[in-house]
């Protein structure tokens, strides 16, 4: 169980904010290298303009700032929190983990990053908003609940070697401000790129994570054969238990205590 602490009034009634901007990776930014070190691209939250502060302001948006991405051309949206409004007016920079395999080939200067870390970027392809450098997506004020529970899907068994993994979700998730089902999020920890896919969140598709005890589980490795989570689980035949029957491709998530 994780706790966040920031204060969060009710933002039902705030008027909405809804504005298109052309977004980028946060590497396209003016000293991106800067903003690299900060590890700002391994968070969930963006940069705005600050004509966005403004604009925000005189809608008087409660705090935490929370919006909903979508990108119309390919219909997909995720969730985030706003980090910083610095971005050059009529822009948006997002972190790496929302855009898509032909962004990162075209990465400014892309050599000034190792080879480990550019090889990191490349495996966080096609991923949430499918939006390439300069795609026009929609940034739309939103009012999301407190989430009580989430199910994560690490997408490698080395996952599986990291001693208190509960503990270094928790950190790496103070990072975040909203999770959405569906989306692959990247967390670097020792070196290493760890990608978790979100399969369930409670009590809705899309919370915030801000302010809330949460508690986790973890589904087992999308390369784990289907064989081997059989046999490493012991399946209850109760109608309470929710079980996803899964092709031979796939994996068998259990919701539940006690699921690795």
């Amino acid at each position: 169980m994780f706790s966040f602490g920031m204060f969060m009034p009710d933002a039902s009634s705030a008027p909405p904010f809804n504005v298109s901007y052309q977004s980028f990776s946060i590497s396209m930014m003016p000293n991106a290298e800067d903003k690299l070190r900060r590890d700002v691209d391994n968070g969930g939250k963006i940069f705005l303009p600050a004509s966005a502060l403004h604009h925000l302001t005189r809608l008087n948006t409660v705090y935490p700032m929370l919006f909903k991405l979508t990108n119309h051309k390919t219909g997909r949206q995720t969730h985030c929190g706003v980090l910083e409004f610095e971005a050059d007016d009529g822009n948006c920079y997002l972190p790496y983990w929302v855009i898509t395999i032909e962004t990162l080939l075209r990465m400014r200067n892309w050599k000034k990053y190792n080879l480990r870390q550019y090889i990191d970027f490349l495996i966080q392809m096609m991923r949430n908003l499918l939006a390439e450098e300069g795609t026009p997506i929609t940034v739309e004020s939103a009012s999301l609940p407190v989430a009580t529970f989430a199910l994560f899907q690490p997408q490698t068994s080395e996952f599986q070697e990291i001693t208190d993994q509960r503990a270094m979700l928790e950190q790496a998730l103070r990072h975040f401000a909203c999770l959405t089902v569906g989306d692959m999020i990247g967390i670097r920890y020792n070196e290493k790129l760890y990608e978790l896919l979100v399969l369930e969140t409670r009590p809705a598709n899309a919370v915030t994570v801000i302010e809330c005890d949460l508690h986790t589980d973890f589904a087992p490795p999308a390369d784990l054969p289907l064989s081997e989570v059989v046999n490493n689980e012991t399946v209850e035949e109760d109608d309470s238990q929710d079980v996803v029957v899964a092709d031979s491709n796939t994996f068998v998530p259990f919701v539940g205590n006690g699921n690795r």
